[in-house]
């Protein structure tokens, strides 16, 4: 029974496409005061009252679209992702999978490690940029679980891994060689997940970091003139960080530019908001607005490269 451990955790799925398991799903991630940091006396009666009723069968539509055979993507990409990395790294080391939202979930994960025997373990959010909003979540629920549990092992959180040469290289080599196959487009954007910009002014690094992501993949690919920053999924009126994606995309096509390339580096695997808003409805936006090809290179998913990554992620802490 090996000593060390680690589990992944990404961000979740409903049960399935059905209005009913996405509108579970939403309930329980816009109730985490990460996600959502209104007054709970407020928000949780406005959620589950009203936004939710009204949003959970617009979501089931669009998870619909993009389900696979095994379930969602995000689910079937991030077990394909834990097997192969369990597969790499060998019987040295116990890998798990959990979700912060849905199933598995992060305790019932956490006492799989438990039974197994895992005295040192690594929570590795599979989120390569952090943020309040998502990693430090990840670690909310890890503690409450092992408080849960009356279980205290070694523990070794990875707040991001961004700057890891191993991450850069893989984000520019997808780039790279998706171009070879497809050909190259007039403009590169790099559509990051939003937040609100109020939670950058407080202290979240997580603008900054996404900012330093994309300089670095550009200096690798030597692409500095064709590519943009953007920011994608947000939700509400207040501000967020921008320049936001479907804006640009509107943008770029009414002012000629005819084919563009999208990647969106902060998912480690492809998922609705890749999938569906990107692929889908802003290729349909950029085509209504005047562009003729918008083409979405996909997430690094259970690639050669990511499993790699993942595991020199594994092992450096592990000896550090």
């Amino acid at each position: 029974m090996p000593e060390k451990g680690v589990l992944l955790v990404n961000l979740g799925t409903p049960e399935s496409p059905k209005s009913r398991h996405v509108g579970k799903f939403l309930t329980e991630f816009l109730s985490d005061p990460r996600v959502v940091d209104l007054p709970r006396w407020f928000w949780l009666p406005l959620l589950k009252l009203i936004i939710i009723p009204m949003r959970k069968a617009r979501t089931a539509s669009a998870y619909q679209k993009i389900w696979m055979k095994g379930g969602s993507p995000l689910q079937v990409y991030s077990e394909a992702l834990s097997g192969d990395l369990q597969q790499h790294l060998g019987d040295k080391v116990k890998v798990g999978l959990a979700m912060r939202y849905g199933s598995p979930d992060i305790k019932s994960s956490l006492n799989l490690m438990r039974k197994d025997g895992v005295k040192k373990l690594i929570i590795l959010p599979l989120y390569p940029q952090y943020s309040v909003t998502t990693t430090e979540s990840v670690f909310d629920a890890v503690n409450l679980a092992l408080k849960g549990l009356e279980w205290s092992p070694e523990l070794l959180k990875v707040q991001q891994y961004y700057d890891r040469p191993g991450w850069v290289h893989s984000i520019a080599s997808s780039v790279r060689n998706f171009r070879l196959q497809h050909g190259k487009a007039e403009k590169l954007l790099f559509s990051m997940h939003g937040i609100p910009k109020r939670l950058v002014d407080a202290g979240d690094p997580y603008e900054k970091q996404c900012r330093q992501s994309v300089a670095s993949v550009v200096d690798v690919l030597k692409m500095k003139k064709e590519s943009v920053l953007t920011y994608q999924s947000r939700v509400g009126r207040e501000p967020w960080l921008q320049p936001y994606t479907d804006q640009v995309i509107r943008e770029l096509a009414q002012s000629g530019v005819r084919h563009i390339q999208v990647i969106s580096p902060g998912f480690s695997v492809d998922c609705l908001e890749t999938l569906e808003e990107i692929a889908m409805r802003y290729r349909e936006l950029f085509i209504a607005a005047g562009g003729e090809k918008l083409e979405y290179i996909p997430a690094l998913n259970d690639s050669d490269a990511h499993i790699s990554l993942l595991a020199a992620v594994v092992e450096q802490q592990f000896n550090t």
